[in-house]
């Protein structure tokens, strides 16, 4: 064997060596870590809302790519706010177009790692499909995912996460969201990532504490079937029964369970959290709450601060 290719061979185990110390890093800060997930992935269907919400409406922009320059502007004042930091923030879940956009020259996943210290997440999710007769609302297909989770890892992403909806109390329809979101994050641990498995249900629901009973013996028959070299999180709607979902924040394969906050108003959303022990907020509308783009920069950060501070409690409970 020549020695060319023995330096070759070196160099390749050299670098497999040190992105898995990378990785094992970030995966115990995330698993071992205070703080919580900022959610910052509004899609097309969800952007014109947080656009409003922060002050900017409809008829200032005339087209999408005029939309999602002005919610990356926003997405950017947020993640580049001294109150941004890693003392309370864990990760950041960015769109697929805040993932190809820059802050400062530098792609937002190693902007965010780079200078922050705070993981990135990729949402990989193409929308939801229409409800269904069972009450349900699986994702669409996706057949680009595995482009999409090459590009996530040349952009130096952590994790992913990908949402379904449920509801109804319907069994049939309730295992074939929790089978999907199983089957899409298998695809996201053979790629090197960790996903985030989002079956939210919606909080208005009549029978909202019959959807999480079937859906957390769907999730658990799931997980119990995963091998040991697969660690996924869970990002669960805020359960109406305390503790309902603390068995999984202590299941081997579970890396992190995250709670959304589904619609909730922040101080809602932060008093459920803070009785269910071992889950942490990964919250959207509820973090940026107060935000505007109206705001000096002194007043947007200290906004921005009391959020993140009254989160953060919530998280660490």
């Amino acid at each position: 064997i020549s020695e060319k290719i023995l330096i070759g061979e070196f160099k390749i185990l050299s670098n497999l060596k040190i992105r898995s110390e990378k990785m094992n890093e970030k995966l115990e800060k995330m698993k071992n870590g205070k703080g919580f997930i900022a959610a910052l992935d509004q899609s097309g269907g969800s952007t014109p809302k947080a656009l409003k919400l922060y002050g900017i409406n409809e008829n200032e922009y005339s087209n999408d790519k005029e939309m999602f320059d002005l919610i990356h502007k926003m997405r950017t004042r947020i993640i580049k706010s001294p109150a941004f930091n890693n003392t309370k923030i864990l990760g950041a879940i960015l769109f697929e177009q805040t993932m190809d956009s820059k802050i400062d020259g530098k792609y937002t996943a190693d902007f965010l790692w780079e200078e922050k210290k705070i993981l990135p997440f990729l949402k990989i999710d193409k929308g939801l499909s229409d409800l269904d007769a069972d009450g349900v609302q699986t994702m669409k297909p996706n057949p680009t995912l595995p482009e999409l989770l090459k590009r996530a890892n040349e952009r130096h992403i952590f994790g992913t996460k990908m949402r379904s909806v449920i509801k109804k109390a319907s069994p049939a329809g309730i295992a074939r969201v929790v089978e999907q979101q199983f089957e899409i994050a298998n695809q996201v641990v053979a790629a090197g990532l960790i996903p985030i498995i989002e079956p939210e249900v919606d909080i208005n629901n009549v029978d909202k504490v019959q959807c999480e009973e079937i859906l957390r013996d769907e999730i658990r028959k799931h997980l119990n079937a995963l091998p040991e070299t697969s660690n996924v999180m869970l990002k669960l709607t805020l359960p109406t029964v305390e503790n309902f979902y603390e068995e999984f924040t202590k299941h081997p394969r579970i890396v992190r369970v995250v709670a959304l906050s589904g619609g909730y108003s922040r101080e809602k959303a932060n008093d459920i959290l803070s009785k269910n022990k071992g889950v942490i907020a990964s919250f959207s509308r509820a973090l940026t709450e107060g935000l505007s783009v109206k705001q000096t920069d002194e007043e947007f950060n200290k906004a921005l601060a009391a959020s993140i501070e009254e989160i953060y409690e919530a998280s660490v409970k």
